[in-house]
């Protein structure tokens, strides 16, 4: 079978969300697949930081930071962190908007020292809301904001009650950056991310596929929300797992069962990629 370049994004996909955790078998799969000649990469929107404990378990290399960082073993592709204005601007108008920052550098992630308060009375939300719930509880690699040096940073996500607490940093930034919002709605919480429009996991495939000389058409890729869509809208073939996003299912050339029903398992051993 000809070498296919696999993309897996990891909360709520590979690893039921806010976990390090693969089950078993997906990690059998992933290691049968590799064995066949496959390449398989995390696809996510975590910094090389939040997801080493994974990429520690055998992977290729990572699409990380949302497409920001990407490397294939211990070469790097693309690294495109923000530039310092940019981040200085929104560090500022978000803090006098009383919008919850967490900034991710390559090697570290930092929160508002009051976010896991205001987390704690947010509700019950979707796979990113309880991510960032169970790192902060188990102190994930996430330092209080009070730690943060300068570093250069990929990513920042947001937390915060009302839409028009965005409106000054979207005014000012929305040139250069997408404000995707993950959870809006019943949960008193407005969760998203502000990630820079020169990248995305779409391209962050594109970057890997032309490295290896790998035509998109061998590219295959795993998500479950709607912040793997261009990842979904490049590869391909594109899997939803069933306990995903509607609209991404919608978008996807096929579903496979949750990652805690043994999901990845079963569409690897669909697709052929695990030689059995």
């Amino acid at each position: 079978m000809k070498q296919k370049l696999i993309f897996l994004d990891i909360d709520g996909t590979l690893t039921p969300a806010g976990s390090n955790v693969p089950p078993e078998s997906a990690m059998e799969a992933v290691r049968l697949a590799q064995a066949q000649g496959h390449k398989v990469f995390l696809c996510t929107g975590r910094n090389y930081a939040m997801l080493k404990p994974v990429l520690d378990l055998g992977f290729d290399g990572a699409v990380a930071s949302a497409g920001g960082y990407v490397f294939a073993g211990d070469e790097v592709l693309f690294d495109c962190p923000m530039e310092p204005e940019q981040r200085d601007t929104a560090m500022r108008l978000m803090k006098e908007s009383g919008v919850f920052r967490t900034v991710e550098a390559r090697d570290a992630t930092y929160g508002d020292e009051d976010l896991g308060d205001f987390l704690a009375g947010a509700g019950e939300g979707n796979s990113e809301l309880m991510r960032w719930r169970k790192a902060l509880a188990e102190r994930l690699n996430i330092l209080p904001m009070s730690a943060y040096a300068g570093d250069p940073v990929y990513k920042i996500v947001y937390m915060c009650s009302r839409m028009e607490q965005l409106d000054s940093v979207r005014s000012a930034l929305e040139k250069d950056f997408n404000f995707l919002v993950q959870d809006v709605a019943a949960h008193n919480c407005l969760n998203g991310e502000m990630i820079n429009r020169r990248f995305d996991k779409g391209r962050g495939v594109r970057i890997m596929a032309e490295h290896f000389g790998a035509e998109i058409a061998d590219t295959i890729g795993f998500g479950d929300s709607m912040n793997d869509l261009e990842m979904i809208e490049t590869v391909g073939i594109s899997v939803c797992m069933e306990n995903g996003s509607p609209a991404l299912k919608a978008k996807s050339s096929r579903i496979c069962p949750a990652v805690e029903q043994d999901g990845l398992a079963k569409a690897f051993r669909e697709l052929s990629l695990t030689g059995e």
